[in-house]
């Protein structure tokens, strides 16, 4: 069994940073379970995540959301006791008192190629900024681990042989709907790792804002795309808007070098409420629903039984209620998950999953699993799948959920 030292990405965010490492621990569990169990390591000053594997697949490690670098760790050779002091300067240990460290003589670490597993550049989710955006760190650690307990029937995109590894390489494309979209960052971070995209959005402004960068950010990179925002109507009526866009990365343009095996990308969003999404998409399923749910901290949810009083107020999480127009506000998600899960239960094919984040101040871990099961799905909720919660700030205690509508159910 080789043991490997997976170096973490720096985040921006500092909070974040501080929790990188027991979650991307999590996420290794979950996503990767033949491996060994994953632990903190800091070897000559810089921290590391280290695991144990006997067949170690690169592409898994490659898809992890906080992934820099690979390295397989090595004893020093014997052979060499003159090299003890130069070994020793150049991988020296360095004390902590939380973090397990590495005799600086007994470690050499050799390099392991990763292949590339995005189809897009992230600058595609780094470069929009504003005010409630979720990190987009946490953004892709949440697709992939609802992602990894997928079992569909999808067919793959595309197949090869990985040349480094010699295992083979399949890339499966998924649809992946975001009903609480706002603006789009879990809908670009699924593109950029190359599956569909599908959202609906409450806030025109929040559309039009996210329809209007992405136009931009398809032509300036020179993809072959098309993209166009159109009005819906019924019986004559203005009901909202509707963006469809396609991007083909796997094509050479003069300014775009192609991506081997890139499957072509489609994206719909609407605008409307998300206890509406399955009207908007009519008999569209899709195999996994990802989103941020709203925190209640800044504005609150609203509740269309009751009296008008505000419209369309976006919430801590950077997206609107979700809820219709108008109501008293109700400052836990809880309404607006109740009302919205099973809607969003129905939308998802046999074996597809719903994974979500939220605020547990504002509504706990059980009354979601709850509503979750409740709605049939069936909840993970053991082992590292309760190591996800994170402090985001001295109100918003964050944590994720993946529920998994039973393959037996025909969807």
């Amino acid at each position: 069994m080789s043991a490997y030292l997976m170096l973490l990405a720096p985040s921006a965010n500092h909070v974040y940073a501080a929790e990188t490492a027991t979650l991307a621990a999590a996420e290794l569990a979950v996503t990767s379970p033949d491996l060994g169990a994953a632990v903190e390591r800091r070897v000559a000053g810089v921290d590391y995540l280290a695991f144990e594997a006997d067949d170690l697949d690169p592409r898994k490690i490659a898809a992890q959301s906080s992934v820099l670098a690979l390295f397989e760790r090595a004893s020093a050779p014997a052979e060499l006791p003159g090299r003890a002091s130069e070994q020793a300067a150049l991988f020296g240990s360095e004390p902590a008192a939380d973090v397990p460290t590495t005799s600086p003589s007994e470690v050499l670490l050799r390099p392991i190629e990763l292949p590339r597993s995005d189809v897009l550049d992230d600058d595609l989710v780094t470069i929009p900024k504003y005010r409630g955006k979720t990190n987009e760190l946490f953004t892709r650690l949440l697709l992939h681990v609802t992602l990894s307990q997928v079992t569909t029937r999808r067919g793959t995109a595309a197949a090869g042989r990985d040349a480094p590894t010699g295992h083979d390489q399949t890339r499966r494309q998924f649809d992946v709907l975001d009903p609480l979209a706002g603006r789009g960052t879990t809908l670009l971070t699924a593109w950029t790792a190359g599956h569909n995209a599908y959202g609906v959005e409450l806030d025109t402004s929040a559309f039009e804002q996210f329809a209007g960068f992405l136009k931009t950010y398809l032509r300036r990179k020179r993809l072959k795309h098309t993209a166009e925002v159109t009005t819906v109507r019924r019986d004559g009526r203005m009901m909202g808007q509707r963006l469809d866009a396609t991007a083909r990365p796997g094509e050479q343009t003069r300014g775009h070098r192609a991506v081997p095996d890139a499957p072509q990308l489609a994206m719909t969003m609407f605008t409307g409420d998300t206890r509406d999404a399955a009207v908007l998409f009519g008999k569209r399923k899709f195999d996994a629903i990802v989103t941020d749910a709203p925190y209640g901290v800044v504005h609150g949810a609203t509740d269309a039984r009751r009296a008008p009083r505000e419209n369309g107020k976006r919430g801590s999480a950077g997206h609107p209620t979700g809820h219709r127009p108008g109501g008293d506000r109700d400052r836990s998600p809880a309404t607006l998950l109740a009302d919205a899960i099973p809607v969003w239960a129905g939308q998802l094919r046999a074996g597809g999953a719903l994974g979500l984040s939220w605020n547990t101040y504002g509504l706990s871990r059980e009354d979601l699993a709850a509503i979750c099961t409740d709605a049939g799905l069936e909840v993970r909720d053991d082992g590292p799948w309760l190591q996800f919660a994170h402090r985001v700030d001295s109100s918003i205690k964050r944590d994720l959920m993946v529920a998994v509508k039973p393959a037996r159910l025909v969807s």
